[in-house]
């Protein structure tokens, strides 16, 4: 068994992981794309700023919303199909937007666009994050190169386009989607169905977890200031297309430098909480700097540009947070999380759009640099989970409930030398076969072991899968067990902090059930299906005395 090396460069990845990227890339560009077109539109389709903003509004409150399915989408067609599903919609959506001869349709096909955007962006990261190497945060720089690089070219693409027509940027969209489209389609392996599909109201109930609730809110608060920024700041500039491109790419290329090297470099240095609050502060005291000097262009293009480095830093740190302080699954968190920040950031725009018209250009400013101030005392409530977030981040460990084993279906002990099925969701039915088979040949006892593995928050230990879908999980594979005519017993390991205490813990029992060996799946990324990760494997390896067999997923037809 190879391991990846402890200090692989996040740049290091497969070809599919690239594919997604670029994808990423391409999305993002969306985000920072009208930019320069703004004004363009507002003249050639006599639109006023407010209907022109809605280009946003249509398009992240869509994608928010839509956020709220993705995961119920993905665990029934797969990651790969969902990716193209939502490539394949922000492809015909784009071209239908450029084609489009009113400000109406343009932010209904902006509309439209919003909601493969949502299964993009929510899938695209569970995906890199599954299949990247060089760990979870080496995924999340990557993650968040993609992003800065898209919010850079994304201007400047619009810019240099727009000059042409404000039609140009979203043909060019659509091209490159396509492009895209079929590099995700040739090069994106299909990855396993989840053991349990997600319900619909699973985002918003994960959110009733105050740590990642606290986070999803400031990140709403850091949203409205950052999109009014976006989605008002080119009116009051008065620039032509080019050079309003050029102002944003400059912006973009900061918050893509920044994503990568500053955010891990202060985060080293401060730690994730001081990391957050100074750099939402020093956001707040740029976005006060284009409240007050709105209408003097230098100030108010250079502001918008600095601002790109708090945006940069702010994007990292908290997505790393966010995945490690909700102990639900990282693609429910991503959607849960999403949906709660896109919000801000459609409503935003709209909203600065209607301030001006009943006040002045200055009022949206002042308010979003208040909104960042009432973002840092939301933050302060979560100080305790920012604190786990930085120790599992570290690698320390963290104090949690001792682990217990837990009998589930009939008892039948008193049987020796034991086979341990140690199943998961996506091996677990081939792992009991296989166990039933080494059974029957020496007759044996299968002892079905399913690790409801625990994850490390604010609040404590709390098991990271559904307590009733683990039951389910153990008594489906004692029925399959016993449907071959070997008798079965079935246990539930519970509180099990990390993959390495996993695999001791399977070793340790195996032990006390004198097993003659232990049947295990593949390496696998996600859940407990990582159990034989690097430290799963060595602690497994380390304390088993038994025969290990290792089920091989690729070798089933």
């Amino acid at each position: 068994m190879t391991t990846a090396p402890a200090t692989a460069s996040p740049f290091r990845q497969p070809k599919a992981v690239y594919a997604v990227a670029f994808a990423c890339v391409v999305s993002f560009m969306g985000i920072g794309l009208v930019d320069p077109i703004l004004p363009a539109i507002s003249s050639d389709l006599d639109a006023t700023p407010s209907q022109v903003t809605l280009l946003f509004t249509s398009y992240l409150v869509v994608t928010a919303v839509a956020m709220l399915v993705t995961n119920w989408v993905s665990s029934r067609i797969g990651a790969k199909k969902t990716l193209i599903a939502g490539l394949a919609l922000i492809v015909v959506f784009a071209a239908l937007a450029g084609a489009s001869d009113s400000i109406g349709g343009i932010v209904g096909f902006r509309a439209g666009w919003g909601v493969g955007n949502a299964l993009f962006i929510a899938t695209s990261l569970a995906v890199i994050v599954a299949s990247a190497s060089g760990g979870f945060v080496g995924a999340i720089v990557l993650y968040e190169t993609s992003l800065g690089l898209g919010i850079a070219v994304g201007p400047l693409l619009g810019g240099a386009l727009g000059e042409v027509s404000w039609r140009g940027p979203f043909f060019g969209v659509a091209v490159l989607m396509t492009i895209a489209l079929i590099a995700t389609a040739v090069l994106v392996e299909p990855q396993p169905l989840p053991a349990r599909r997600t319900g619909l109201a699973e985002p918003l109930r994960a959110l009733r977890h105050r740590g990642l609730l606290a986070m999803s809110l400031t990140a709403l608060c850091y949203n409205w200031a950052f999109f009014t920024v976006l989605g008002y700041a080119p009116f009051p500039m008065g620039l032509g297309a080019i050079e309003l491109g050029l102002v944003f790419t400059g912006w973009g290329l900061l918050v893509a430098v920044f994503s990568v090297f500053g955010a891990p470099w202060l985060q080293r240095r401060l730690g994730i909480a001081r990391t957050l609050y100074a750099n939402l502060a020093c956001f707040a005291v740029v976005v006060l700097v284009i409240a007050i000097w709105t209408d003097h262009v230098p100030v108010l293009v250079t502001a918008v540009i600095v601002a790109g480095v708090f945006i940069g830093i702010n994007n990292t740190v908290t997505t790393q947070a966010v995945m490690t302080v909700s102990p639900v699954d990282r693609p429910v968190a991503s959607a849960a999380y999403g949906f709660v920040r896109f919000i801000g950031g459609g409503l935003a725009p709209f909203a600065a759009g209607k301030l001006v018209e009943a006040t002045n250009v200055h009022v949206p400013f002042f308010l979003g640099a208040a909104v960042l101030l009432v973002g840092i005392a939301i933050l302060a409530t979560a100080r305790d989970h920012l604190a786990v977030a930085e120790r599992v981040q570290a690698g320390e460990p963290i104090e949690a409930p001792a682990p217990r084993l837990e009998a589930v279906g009939p008892d039948r002990s008193g049987h020796d030398g034991v086979i341990v099925a140690a199943v998961s969701g996506a091996d677990g039915a081939e792992v009991a076969r296989v166990a039933a088979r080494l059974a029957t040949l020496n007759g044996r006892t299968v002892d079905v072991l399913h690790a409801q593995e625990a994850v490390l928050t604010g609040e404590g230990a709390v098991d990271g899968e559904d307590d009733a879908a683990a039951r389910a999980t153990v008594r489906q594979r004692l029925d399959e067990v016993s449907a071959l005519g070997v008798p079965a017993v079935g246990h539930l390991l519970r509180g099990a902090a990390g993959h390495g205490t996993v695999g001791r813990l399977i070793a340790e029992h195996a032990e006390q059930v004198g097993a003659r060996a232990i049947v295990i799946g593949t390496p696998s990324h996600g859940g407990l299906a990582a159990l034989m990760d690097e430290s799963a494997t060595q602690e497994l390896w380390r304390h088993a005395h038994c025969h290990i067999v290792i089920v091989n997923d690729d070798s089933r037809v």
